[in-house]
């Protein structure tokens, strides 16, 4: 079978956006080629970074590669991608260079290859992430394990924004905690969240790839006695009385739904929030504060951001 890969240049702020418009468009996984990489100090615990050649890296901004099968609608596809990516302009998202191009791959150079560079990441101080395909002993009682297929869509649970928000939830979790994940994808902070010792998670999200996939992970982690997940834009229609909110999603959207997170969320309650590039930050911090938050803290991670907000006790 013949594919086609799709390259855009674009920046680090817009690679999420991109990331879920190659996803909708029927790309399975997205290669990040980031020349951050190159210089980043990274955890070698697991031995998981290989040697990274300056020549398969953009001199600046970031380059995402997708694959596309070869078909009658190759075409039409790619023209509703590359709309879809003019639209991010309108919603204040830099797109950098935007430059996409087109080329054809054999199925057999890049199916199972991919592979061998997704070894077990610690995240936090509890919990590692690993594919599904490797073996992988807990190093300590106290270790937590979520197995994820970055086959699927959504990703290897790995991208800066997902690590912030398990490391909040692992500091202001409570045992027993009603939590909501907005904006769920693969459902992995849904996963960490009842793995921490949430009593119930509801994951919600407005994608239905997301919801199955969502659904897949978490019987994969035998998590669906805790964590129910449901098709739902933002807190619209939700009855539930959360201790913890955690949404992973755009800094655009996040300005959206403050008044409804404050209104929802207990007395004391929690709000995780994060997928917001550094340039951002004083955006959603004003919104936060705007709907009655005080700013708990601000926790960064290479461009993003997570923002941890309160609500006032009784």
């Amino acid at each position: 079978m013949k594919w086609s890969e799709i390259s855009i240049h674009t920046t680090q702020e817009a690679v999420e956006p991109v990331s879920n418009i190659l996803h909708e468009a029927g790309a399975s996984g997205v290669v990040i080629e980031d020349p951050g990489d190159l210089t980043r100090a990274w955890d070698t615990t697991f031995g998981e970074v290989y040697q990274l050649s300056p020549d398969d890296y953009p001199e600046e901004g970031i380059i995402l590669k997708a694959y596309l099968p070869v078909n009658s609608f190759l075409g039409e596809t790619v023209d509703e991608i590359k709309e879809a990516i003019n639209n991010l302009i309108t919603h204040d998202i830099d797109v950098g260079h935007n430059n996409v191009s087109l080329s054809e791959v054999n199925e057999e150079e890049w199916a199972t290859a991919w592979k061998k560079y997704y070894k077990p990441v610690k995240v936090s101080d509890r919990i590692t992430i690993t594919p599904t395909w490797e073996e992988y002993e807990k190093v300590s009682d106290k270790e937590l394990i979520i197995e994820l297929d970055p086959g699927m869509a959504f990703g290897t649970g790995t991208h800066p924004t997902t690590v912030l928000c398990i490391q909040a939830l692992e500091k202001y979790i409570q045992k027993g905690d009603q939590v909501l994940d907005v904006g769920t994808g693969s459902g992995v902070l849904s996963i960490a969240a009842a793995k921490l010792g949430a009593q119930s998670v509801l994951a919600m999200d407005l994608d239905d790839v997301a919801v199955q996939t969502a659904n897949i992970n978490v019987k994969l982690n035998k998590a669906q006695d805790v964590v129910s997940i449901k098709q739902n834009n933002l807190l619209e229609g939700v009855e539930e009385r959360p201790d913890l909110i955690v949404a992973n999603i755009l800094a655009e959207v996040i300005v959206r739904m403050t008044d409804d997170a404050y209104a929802k969320l207990n007395p004391g309650g929690t709000l995780i929030t994060s997928g917001i590039i550094s340039a951002k930050r004083e955006m959603v911090k004003e919104a936060l504060k705007a709907s009655g938050f005080t700013i708990a803290e601000v926790i960064e991670m290479e461009d993003w951001l997570a923002i941890v907000a309160k609500v006032p006790k009784a």
